[in-house]
């Protein structure tokens, strides 16, 4: 009969048994991921990878997480720690709320495969994300929002943050339009006359000040007294 592996008991006394495999949880093989995402990213991001960087098998991996989609939700969860909705409790509501959505873009810009996860992802099951749901509802609230306008407002803000964090990631050169300048003139005309070397982040602004403006008004138009 072969002899097992010595290993350390509890109380430091040395006995044979079994090699002792790394213990896994969400936790870990998020943080697991997100190194691997950051050294080669979201193409190197497979179930064998994430296996070799954890050191265990594809089988133990997959004993906690049952598929990708999974795992870019628990990813998801873990960037959400990062957006900015502190100004919620200390600020002006519209204030608030161009700080969230700056955060929120920037974040996503960096990870841009996570994009069409959010859109249907359901939220149970990430608590990082419903908290942040939450401060940002308790903020509008406290702003005047009347509660059955509180979600549709979330929404559209997060509507247009993640696909501009999508703009982000688009080539300089997404415009041109070739040959075909005789079918576009003016919108030829038009591209060529942005300025800035970020064209992306100046329409994220604008468009995130037409938002904000918008939301104030519609704000006004439903308050009683106003």
């Amino acid at each position: 009969m072969r002899e097992g592996c010595l290993v350390v008991t509890a109380n430091g006394a040395r006995g044979r048994g079994r090699p002792v495999a790394p213990v896994l949880s969400a936790g870990k093989i998020t943080a697991a991921a997100m190194t691997l995402i950051e050294a080669r990213g979201y193409g190197a991001l497979t179930m064998a990878a994430l296996a070799r960087e954890l050191k265990v098998s594809p089988s133990a991996l997959y004993n906690h997480v049952t598929a990708k989609q999974d795992l870019l939700r628990w990813i998801q969860d873990h960037l959400n720690q990062r957006l900015d909705c502190s100004a919620f409790a200390t600020e002006a509501w519209d204030v608030a709320l161009e700080r969230w959505a700056r955060s929120y873009r920037d974040t996503y810009a960096q990870h841009a495969p996570l994009v069409p996860v959010i859109a249907v992802a359901p939220i149970r099951g990430a608590p990082h994300t419903v908290e942040m749901y939450e401060q940002v509802a308790a903020g509008l609230q406290r702003g005047g929002w009347p509660d059955a306008l509180i979600a549709e407002t979330i929404v559209a803000v997060e509507s247009f943050v993640l696909g501009s964090a999508m703009d982000a990631t688009s080539p300089v050169d997404v415009f041109e339009v070739g040959d075909l300048v005789a079918r576009a003139p003016v919108f030829t005309t038009a591209v060529k006359a942005r300025r800035g070397d970020d064209p992306a982040r100046a329409a994220f602004e604008l468009g995130l000040t037409a938002l904000v403006e918008g939301l104030r008004a519609r704000l006004k138009a439903v308050t009683p007294g106003e």
